[in-house]
């Protein structure tokens, strides 16, 4: 079935997002090893992205936790320097489509507050059709109703969304709405997949 949008994930897709290699350069792997173990971290940032507030979240999560309390404040105060750099392919990806008038919409896992943060860093992210930022929609991929809304909000047929993101529960729960998906691994082989849908040329995917 044709394609009438193209939907990217945004972290790992458009822009890294690797905290860990952050706290492993700034603590070492050792010692950021041990707060992981520790501090659920991940479990705070979920927390973001269904909508709670990025700073209060994150500081009030640091208190419960005294030895890695400026440790953990740094997922707020240096988060931009977690959530980079762009993936500068993708980002061409991105304008290439909307160049041909293709519908390019973002649905992202992202808290409120630090996606507006972001939007002033990298201006690509304002560049969307349609965005579905699970902050501010207070619900998260992979559960059902997230993809219900953008079906819904979109208007399209599932069948004709194309989605790339970056991991499998994501991908196994657009599947099941009907989606057309890719698991992207990198930026070149989501290029060959648009080339291969026929929504880009070669020279227009490198």
């Amino acid at each position: 079935m044709a394609i009438n949008a193209v939907i990217f994930d945004i972290g790992n897709v458009l822009i890294e997002w690797q905290p860990e290699r952050y706290y492993d350069q700034i603590i070492g792997e050792e010692r950021r090893r041990a707060m992981f173990a520790e501090v659920d971290l991940h479990g705070m940032n979920d927390l973001v992205d269904q909508g709670h507030h990025f700073t209060d979240t994150i500081y009030d999560w640091a208190e419960k936790y005294p030895e890695w309390r400026d440790e953990i404040r740094m997922w707020h105060d240096k988060w931009i320097e977690l959530a980079s750099p762009e993936i500068p392919q993708s980002v061409r990806l991105q304008k290439a489509l909307r160049k041909r008038s293709i519908p390019v919409y973002a649905l992202t896992n992202f808290g409120v507050q630090n996606f507006d943060y972001a939007t002033t860093v990298y201006p690509f992210l304002n560049e969307f059709d349609r965005l579905y930022v699970s902050g501010r929609m207070q619900m998260v991929k992979p559960h059902a109703p997230i993809y219900e809304a953008v079906e819904r909000d979109c208007g399209l047929d599932p069948a004709t969304l194309l989605f790339a993101d970056d991991r499998i529960d994501n991908i196994n729960a657009a599947q099941a709405r009907g989606w057309q998906t890719h698991l992207f691994d990198g930026p070149q082989g989501w290029a060959e997949r648009l080339v291969a849908e026929g929504l880009l040329t070669e020279s227009e995917a490198v």
